[in-house]
């Protein structure tokens, strides 16, 4: 049997439905959502099909908010029985239900905050020092800074976060290969290992949900910066 040139072109444009509606899912179920712990503190993104995962599991529940920015929770059912008014393409859609896709979740257990290490970078050490010079205070564009070892190396001095500052030109000429004190010099504040914020490794490329705003700071400093 020789199927017709219309029943051929039926054949496509329905396979070419289901194809658009597939990769629609697909990109409703890996839209980001963010994760709060259980103090409400920002602490990943995960995707919408991890986040369905979570809070069906009863690990987490939704957040939400009404339009006079009060904040709810919603368990999997209340939810889904809230998603029944929600606009379709922002639903997820079963057989028996549709389901809309969550912007913010909310951990029941986890109470921390994930540990990290900043790293060691020409960037992240002006960063942490503001552009500032160490030794007489004043801030600089960063192509007139260097950056000093307190204790040289030759003398034992390590490149860590505790033993290397930004420095002037003038400064780091002045002090030369010598101990500060032994150049007269002070520094303004004694270096240390910046501390990691939650959320620093998040790229805010793409556009974020306004009830994100309640719980990131988008202008945090990102740490995770290449040299």
């Amino acid at each position: 049997m020789i199927a017709s040139p219309k029943f051929t072109r039926k054949l496509a444009k329905a396979g070419g439905t289901r194809l658009r509606l597939r990769d629609a899912l697909h990109t409703l179920l890996n839209s980001q959502v963010l994760v709060l712990n259980r103090l409400w503190q920002a602490v990943n993104i995960c995707s919408a099909r991890r986040a369905f995962a979570l809070v069906y599991a009863g690990h987490a529940q939704v957040v939400s908010s009404d339009e006079a920015n009060n904040l709810m929770t919603h368990d999997f059912e209340s939810w889904r029985d809230l998603s029944a008014n929600a606009p379709e393409h922002e639903v997820v859609k079963t057989i028996s239900f549709k389901i809309r896709i969550p912007r913010v979740i909310v951990l029941l257990v986890f109470d921390r905050l994930p540990k990290k290490e900043v790293k060691f970078t020409r960037h992240n050490v002006f960063e942490r020092d503001k552009n500032t010079c160490q030794y007489c205070g004043q801030v600089f564009d960063r192509s007139e800074l260097n950056l000093d070892h307190v204790v040289p190396r030759d003398r034992g001095g390590t490149t860590t976060w505790e033993n290397v500052v930004c420095s002037c030109i003038a400064c780091n000429t002045k002090k030369g290969n010598r101990l500060p004190r032994e150049a007269h010099m002070t520094l303004i504040r004694k270096p240390k290992r910046p501390k990691w914020r939650p959320f620093v490794q998040i790229t805010f490329s793409a556009p974020q949900h306004d009830l994100w705003k309640h719980f990131v700071d988008l202008a945090y400093w990102n740490v995770e910066l290449s040299d």
